[in-house]
């Protein structure tokens, strides 16, 4: 690791310790630093419901705040925050107790020309994934963008590994038939 590497991590920790002692401005640095990553992965767990994610990302950031005394330092800054933030989205979509089966229909999505600077091609991907129903969803956000292993995502969304196996596997099959492709 390169010097430059470990600069945005020693701040996040140095700007972690000041914040869990009240600081306020070191915890705008890290909101600053850390809140287009974290309202990336939320917007796409509340199914491109920029409002939601909005709430969601805020609800993450505040509970962050009041749960900095507790970060132990065991892991970056930023993963320990990304964790919160996913749990908050994970969370709010048990709370509603999304419906495993439906489709979001047309009308609870944003118009196009709500996501700016997205290609047509991302934009007509964004609106698929946003109709899957929420666990199907959130399956496939943590594995297919995040990176989750299906381990960790049935101990979040309290499911077998089998059933996110099956979850993702029927999330890729409705967004084929979304697209229009062949299965």
């Amino acid at each position: 690791m390169t010097p430059a590497s470990t600069a945005p991590a020693t701040a996040d920790t140095e700007d972690a310790r000041a914040a869990a002692g009240g600081d306020r401005a070191a915890f705008q640095r890290l909101y600053r630093r850390h809140v287009g990553r974290i309202h990336g992965a939320v917007l796409r767990l509340a199914g491109y419901d920029h409002a939601r994610a909005e709430d969601l990302t805020q609800d993450a950031f505040v509970r962050a705040w009041q749960k900095l005394a507790g970060f132990r330092h065991d892991s970056a800054f930023g993963t320990w925050l990304y964790r919160l933030a996913v749990n908050v989205a994970l969370m709010d979509i048990r709370a509603r107790h999304a419906d495993p089966v439906g489709l979001m229909g047309d009308e609870s999505l944003p118009e196009p020309g709500d996501t700016p600077f997205c290609a047509a091609a991302r934009d007509e991907l964004e609106r698929a994934i946003a109709t899957l129903p929420p666990r199907a969803r959130a399956v496939l956000v943590l594995h297919d963008i995040e990176g989750w292993k299906h381990e960790d995502i049935g101990r979040e969304l309290d499911m077998a590994v089998g059933t996110s196996k099956a979850q993702l596997h029927r999330a890729r099959a409705l967004l084929r038939k979304l697209l229009g492709e062949t299965a």
